[in-house]
Parts: structure tokens; C-alpha cells; sequence
């Protein structure tokens, strides 16, 4: 019992702590720091909290074929396209409801891994597709959803980040993690990252350096970028003690604790046609959510 009540109070503490880094990721972007630029220090800081965690631990970063082809797929696919992606269109939307679409992911992850043959039709999981759809349209469609109409026209830039996150979870799910644990896949992506990010962003100009003291947005980066490397590695321990399907549950916590974050720092507001796809949303996670028999079989293939 005391066992099932920590494991409780990592649950909420690893969705409160993944929903600040999406108002911390608005505050960062505040000042006009261009998007790559933003990129970088982030995955500067990732590649030492990761690089930190893996050599603790006594682990080294494979560094074969077929690892080095992961690095750079998952860098694209979960970093860099959806990173810039998101510093753009946060700076124009307000932070709650991009919270609210990041929940589309394990709903988007549906109909893709239909599509590569790593899960099976179910009319239960392709109503919460819909569903979520269901939420994108109460947020877009009613004029009155969003401050200001004109944020409606960078809800599909919005979208693309969530896309690339169920691709990047499909491809996980169908290539595997050659030869590494979680925390050293991502420490060798965050490090294929930066290689491809450095020579971008000092040829679009988007470089600045990170002079003491630190202004407002640079500490806000530094938090959600040191929180988003500790919070994975704890996301992947949980897995392995409480299993797949009840870490899953933090996606809930992730998107209310962010609305809810975004409120407290950054005093924003929403309508009711906001909280109703939230609402929706949330339900529809519940039913593409993954069958406890299901999530064992794949700990055990893993």
C-alpha cells in the first residue's frame, strides 16, 4: 500500500512537473529569442542532464549503425521539427491551449501505428481519434474559443509538433532502441540534435548567448529544459516499476496541470469552449489509452 502511494505522488509530481515546461517554453519565447537559437541551449542542457544521468549509472553511448540512425531520426522527429515548431506558434497561442493539443499525441500515434502493422483496429480507440478531432474543433471553429480569431490560422503549425511526437512513437515502437535504455536513446538524440541544429542556427542568425545574470526567459529555458530531461528519466524508471499503462496516466495530469500552470504564471484565461475541449480531449486519451495486456507484452518483448 505505502508502495502504490509513492508511486502515486511521482505520477502527479511527473505531470505537474512536465505541464509547467509548456508556460516556462511561452516565457522563453517571450522576448523574441529566435526559435533555433531556443533549440540549441535546450538541447545543450538536455545532452547534460541525460549525459549526466547515463554516466552515473555507468553506461556508455552505443555508437553503431543502427544507433547513430536512431539518434538522427528521433532528433528530427522529436526535437528539432516539433521544437521549432512549438517556439513559433507558442509565442502567438496562449500556453493553456497548447497544453490542451499536445494531448493529441497518443491519439495521432493511433491511426500511425496502425499503418506500420504495430497495432490493430478498434473501433473504442478510433472514437477517441475522433474525439480529440472532436476537441481541435472547439477550440478552432467558434469565434469566440480563442482571445483573439486571428490565433486560429496558427492552430495547424500548432498541430504539427503533437504530429511529429506520434511519429517519433511509432517509429520507437516499430525500430525499438538498439542496444540502449531509454535515457541513453535520448541523451545520443539530444547529441545528434545539437550537431544538426549548431550550423542552422548560425546560418538563419538565431544564435545569443547566455550571459549572467540570466533575464527572465533564459532562466525560464534552463528550468524546462533541465525538467524535461529529469522528468523523462523519472517517466522511464516509473514505467519500469509501476508499468507502461499506469505511467501513461501522467498525459491526463500533463495537460490539466498545464492549463492550469498557465493560468498561475501567466494569468491567462479561458472560454468555455476551451474547458469543453479540454474535456473531450481527456476523454478521448482514455480510450486510445494502451490494454494492461498489451503494455506487458510489449515490457517483455522489449
Amino acid at each position: 500500500m505505502k508502495e502504490r502511494r509513492f508511486y502515486l505522488l511521482m505520477l502527479a509530481g511527473l505531470g505537474i512537473g512536465w505541464g509547467s515546461t509548456q508556460p516556462l517554453g511561452k516565457i522563453a519565447a517571450s522576448t523574441g529569442h529566435a526559435p533555433f537559437g531556443l533549440i540549441f541551449w535546450q538541447l545543450v542542457i538536455c545532452s547534460v542532464v541525460l549525459g549526466a544521468l547515463t554516466l552515473l549509472r555507468g553506461k556508455r553511448l552505443p555508437l553503431t549503425a543502427a544507433a547513430l540512425r536512431f539518434y538522427v531520426v528521433v532528433a528530427f522527429l522529436g526535437t528539432l521539427v516539433p521544437n521549432y515548431t512549438f517556439y513559433v506558434s507558442v509565442a502567438r497561442l496562449p500556453s493553456g491551449i497548447m497544453s490542451i493539443l499536445i494531448s493529441m499525441v497518443p491519439l495521432l500515434a493511433f491511426p500511425l501505428s496502425m499503418a506500420v502493422g504495430t497495432d490493430r483496429f478498434s473501433g473504442k480507440r478510433l472514437a477517441g481519434l475522433g474525439l480529440g478531432l472532436l476537441g481541435v474543433a472547439l477550440i478552432a471553429l467558434p469565434g469566440t474559443s480563442l482571445p483573439d480569431p486571428a490565433m486560429v490560422a496558427f492552430l495547424p503549425l500548432a498541430m504539427v509538433g503533437p504530429l511529429f511526437y506520434a511519429m517519433e512513437s511509432t517509429y520507437v515502437a516499430k525500430a525499438g532502441t538498439p542496444g540502449m535504455d531509454a535515457v541513453q536513446a535520448m541523451f545520443g538524440a539530444s547529441l545528434a540534435g545539437l550537431v544538426f541544429c549548431a550550423p542552422v542556427m548560425l546560418a538563419l542568425g538565431h544564435w545569443f548567448p547566455m550571459t549572467l545574470p540570466l533575464d527572465r526567459a533564459e532562466g525560464a529555458l534552463i528550468v524546462s529544459s533541465a525538467l524535461h530531461g529529469l522528468l523523462y528519466a523519472t517517466f522511464v524508471w516509473l514505467a519500469s516499476k509501476a508499468g507502461a499503462v499506469f505511467a501513461s496516466q501522467s498525459s491526463y495530469i500533463v495537460t490539466a496541470s498545464g492549463v492550469v500552470w498557465a493560468m498561475v504564471l501567466l494569468g491567462e484565461r479561458f472560454s468555455p469552449w476551451v474547458w469543453a475541449a479540454a474535456a473531450v480531449m481527456l476523454a478521448g486519451i482514455s480510450l486510445v489509452q494502451p490494454r494492461p495486456a498489451a503494455a506487458s507484452n510489449r515490457r517483455r518483448a522489449a
